[in-house]
């Protein structure tokens, strides 16, 4: 594991170890966060500990025409409104908010930073104007990295995740998942090699983000 000092530099994500951080320390500028997601690499760390860099191999993704979608879903989406980059400090703090969470005040605080920056959005669902579902994450050229969802009612957050994967289906390569969880699989994301995650990154990282303003 790499010491980070005050240089916003990080090592290759390629000497990452597959289940353990990359880099410890630094903060969580925006210029630093910028590098990071550039690069594959993301924050994640506890409350009251030091900030730990990570760039898991393999890597959990989700391709927005693997998205599972049932009749269940398409009922429920008939039942909420969505809109997109709305009220995003309300979803981080609506994820924030739940029994067991990664989002530190630091880390929502960053990412409201990046929000501000035009470089992290979201996508919220309502039910009768009250927030009730919603995806957070950050945009790097053509690729949405997932930061936390969060869902009040049920199927609210496929439905975020639904919208997502529909409205920009033509611009996105896929939504970065990071961390594969049992969920995460069976709405149909998929595990690629670091190395594969690497290259299509590196090809779309600097091209305009796929993920529009609000709406």
């Amino acid at each position: 594991m790499v010491f980070l000092d005050d240089k916003k530099e990080f090592p290759s994500p390629c000497l990452a170890p597959t289940n353990k951080p990359l880099a410890i320390g630094g903060d969580l500028s925006l210029e630093r966060l910028g590098r990071a997601y550039k690069e594959g690499i993301f924050p994640w760390f506890e409350e009251g500990g030091p900030i730990l860099w990570w760039s898991p191999d393999p890597r959990c993704v989700l391709f927005p025409e693997s998205l599972h979608v049932n009749r269940t879903l398409r009922r429920f989406a008939r039942r909420y409104d969505v809109k997109f980059n709305s009220d995003f400090d309300d979803v981080v703090a609506l994820c924030m908010a739940r029994e067991k969470t990664w989002i530190t005040t630091e880390m929502s605080q960053a990412y409201g930073n990046l929000h501000k920056a035009k470089k992290a959005f979201c996508v919220s669902v309502y039910e009768k104007e009250e927030l009730v579902g919603g995806v957070y994450g950050v945009c790097v050229g053509r690729v949405f990295c997932g930061e936390s969802m969060f869902s009040l009612r049920p199927n609210a957050s496929k439905v975020a995740l639904w919208a997502l994967c529909t409205k920009y289906n033509k611009g996105l390569v896929f939504i970065d998942c990071q961390v594969p969880n049992p969920h995460l699989f069976r709405i149909g994301a998929t595990l690629i090699s670091r190395k594969e995650y690497l290259t299509v990154l590196e090809k779309v990282r600097y091209l305009p983000c796929a993920v529009g303003e609000k709406s």
